[in-house]
């Protein structure tokens, strides 16, 4: 696999920034980071645990993850960020589907821990997939950044910095439902659905490594306000700012606002 350098590397309190010519470029340098730091993480310890982000950011990379990247999936352990709440594993717009198709079927995991959305019992599935987290400690976990500024469904309207669950059912704000609309993932508003449960940004924040993703003009804006504003709730992914391992990855058009010159 071609690797090109990045165009600049800086940082911004303890976040390191990455800026890439081309999408092409970024998810490359990503999978041979991925494929490095994962086979040293099994060499110290045998197995290791990841978290996936599902989102448009997302695709490129988990195709290169499962068809080039040289990870020994049989000792990695798997879960994903967020799910709707009332739709079912086989809906179109299903992440729990997202995963299987991009994932599960395309490598023989060791185990895929997944979130179900048709639960009738969202508090008790919170509280169960929160005790699958809490017995694996996470090695890895890749993010998307919401328009909002949002990380997995932590939208600002619901986002805490020390929340107390790891796992919780929150109302989603209408921008990041019509952001899954102007995605393609729904054809009109009122399809989305109105709540999700979602990894809360304590949970997300004790991954050893992150790794998180903004690509495209539409994500201009937000990483703006991430890199330059206040470290605090209205804009969540700011607090990747103080997390001491986490990397942001840009191409070119989402660090437009930043006002360089490459």
């Amino acid at each position: 696999m071609t690797v090109s350098p990045p165009l600049r590397t800086f940082q911004v309190d303890a976040l390191r920034v990455e800026v890439y010519r081309h999408e092409a470029d970024l998810v490359s340098n990503l999978v041979r980071a991925t494929e490095s730091y994962l086979s040293q993480v099994m060499e110290q310890q045998g197995t290791a645990a990841a978290i996936l982000a599902s989102g448009a950011s997302q695709i490129k990379l988990l195709k290169h993850l499962t068809t080039f990247g040289e990870i020994d999936w049989g000792r990695l352990t798997l879960f994903h960020l967020d799910e709707y709440l009332g739709i079912g594993g086989e809906h179109p717009a299903s992440f729990g589907l997202f995963m299987r198709e991009s994932v599960e079927r395309q490598v023989a995991v060791r185990k895929f821990n997944y979130l179900a959305g048709d639960t009738a019992e969202p508090i008790a599935e919170c509280d169960r997939y929160s005790g699958l987290l809490s017995a694996q400690p996470i090695d890895l976990c890749f993010l998307g950044i919401g328009e909002t500024g949002h990380i997995a469904f932590n939208d600002p309207e619901v986002a805490d910095f020390n929340d107390r669950y790891p796992v919780k059912l929150v109302k989603l704000a209408d921008k990041s439902r019509q952001q899954q609309v102007n995605t393609g993932f729904f054809d009109r508003l009122e399809a989305v659905p109105q709540y999700a449960l979602t990894l809360t940004l304590p949970t997300i924040f004790q991954a050893r490594q992150i790794c998180c993703l903004a690509m495209g003009s539409r994500k201009a804006d937000i990483v703006k306000t991430m890199l330059t504003g206040a470290i605090a709730p209205r804009c969540p992914a700011s607090i990747l700012r103080k997390h001491p391992t986490a990397i942001l990855y840009l191409d070119e058009a989402a660090a437009s606002g930043l006002g360089f010159r490459f």
